[in-house]
Parts: C-alpha cells; structure tokens; sequence
C-alpha cells in the first residue's frame, strides 16, 4: 500500500495522513482525479446508487404497503428515498405520464367543470359571473382556465396530504406517534395513488394506440376512480396493521374510513382548484 503523504483538507483545514478527512469527509484531490475516466466513474457511481435507491423504494411502495413509512420511523433509512422527494418524484411522473392524454385527472379542464362534475351547477354560476366580470367570452376563457388549472394542480398537490395526515392525528391519538409520522405515512401513500396512476393512464394510453378512444369518458373516469379506491383500501389495510398495529375489525373499518375520506380529497382537491383557478385568473 503506498503511504499517502499528510495533506490539509480544503473544507475545513484539518491535518490529514489518509485518503478522506475524518472530519468532515472531504476527499484528498490528486492529478488522476482529474482525468475524465474519474469524472465518468464518479458519474456512473452517482447514478446507479440514485437508481438503485430509487428502484427498491418504488418497489417497496408498490408491493410492500407500510415497509417504507416503517424504515422512516425506525431505520433503516439510508436503502430508500426520503419521504418528500419520492412524492415529489412520483408528482413529477404522474404528471408527465398524464401529459400523454388529452382529459386530466387532476387538472380536470373547464368543460369538465361545467358539465361533469357534482358542483356543474355552481361552477356555471361562479363562471358565468366571473366572465361578465371580467367582461370575456367563455371561448376566450377557456384556454386561460385550462392552461393555469394544469399549472396550479402540479403546485398545489401537496394540499391533498394535508387533511389526510390531519385525519391520521385524530384516529390515533392514543397511539402517541408525532405529527411528522402521520405525514411521513401520508407522503407514502399518496405517492402510491400517484404511481397507480401512472400505470393506469400508461394502460389507457395503450389501449388509445391499439385503436381505443383516448379521451377519458365519463364511464372510464369513473372506473379509473374505481380501481384507485380498491387499490388504496388493500394499500391502507396493510400499511395501518404495520404501521399502527391496528388488528381485526378496527383494522378494516380504518381502512374503509380512511379510503372514502381518500376519495373525498381528490374530489374536493378537483374542486379547489376549480376556484383557485378560477379567481386567480
């Protein structure tokens, strides 16, 4: 072994006889580092440890409900992508993935607003009181509506896992657990909702190439709402017995409680953003 001759570390000027400084983990920088065979090392380095994290925490969300709010919660931490960034990432997907299809699950457009949901009613009032406001047609309001819905619902999806996490606080209030595990457990499970998603608009679009209908029709709008729910009520069965070692018939009630409350969300989310959009434009 050659023997590496004592260095100062550039970060925090530590007297240094081995490759890193103990302190703070800065490497000794020498010649061959420089080289760009190092540079694409370290990049592939970078990269397979990111995917491999990434990887095993999807599989882990998909298959293992409650596994990944457990290894948050407990250890171990370090196999699996924080939390907030595997929502987000998952946001980021969905979104590109829904990006492929005309008619939106979240950004529901203005059409949608007007005829195909349960407030249609107050939705033309508000609209059409907005428009004679703002002195507009709805043909020329429309496109504005549609373009800043999509903007506000990728920005505003984290409103979603708020009630949720606020309604966990309540149901286990004995269990003593603080409010950064319920949402640790939030973030988990509507990053699932949005992956799940991702696989049934990517079915959708399959099914739109292999000659179908790539529109989302009111009848495929629901049976899409339909598997989500069933998806999620196996997902929260699951993940409440790990996670909050909830048993027997308490355990399917919560799960049950907690999937009608999941589908209330997304509806009331739809519905917020309608009047964020709404008088923010």
């Amino acid at each position: 072994m050659n023997k590496i001759e004592r260095w100062a570390c550039v970060t925090c000027g530590t007297s240094v006889s081995t490759t890193h400084c103990p302190d703070c983990g800065e490497g000794m920088i020498r010649a061959r580092d420089l080289g760009l065979r190092r540079l694409l090392i370290e990049a592939f380095h970078s990269l397979t440890d990111v995917d491999s994290r990434l990887i095993r925490s999807i599989r882990s969300l998909l298959f293992r409900p409650g596994a990944l709010t457990i290894a948050y919660l407990e250890g171990p931490r370090k196999p699996y992508i924080a939390p907030f960034q595997l929502f987000l990432l998952a946001n980021l997907l969905f979104f590109a993935v829904q990006s492929t299809i005309r008619d939106k699950i979240f950004s529901t457009p203005l059409d949608s607003h007007l005829h195909g949901q349960d407030w249609s009613a107050l939705a033309r009032d508000l609209v059409a009181k907005r428009l004679d406001d703002k002195h507009m047609s709805l043909e020329a309001y429309t496109p504005l509506f549609d373009h800043v819905v999509g903007v506000n619902a990728r920005s505003l999806i984290f409103l979603m896992a708020v009630p949720f996490a606020l309604l966990l606080v309540l149901m286990f209030l004995r269990n003593n657990r603080p409010f950064a595990a319920h949402l640790v457990f939030t973030l988990h499970f509507y990053a699932f909702q949005l992956m799940l998603l991702c696989l049934l608009l990517l079915a959708l679009g399959v099914q739109a190439r292999l000659g179908g209908s790539e529109r989302l029709s009111a009848a495929m709008d629901t049976a899409l709402f339909a598997i989500q729910l069933g998806a999620s009520a196996i997902y929260l069965y699951v993940a409440t017995g790990k996670v909050y070692g909830v048993r027997g018939w308490r355990r399917v009630m919560t799960a049950a409680v907690l999937v009608v409350i999941a589908g209330c969300v997304v509806l009331g989310y739809r519905f917020v953003l309608f009047i964020v959009t709404l008088y923010g434009t």
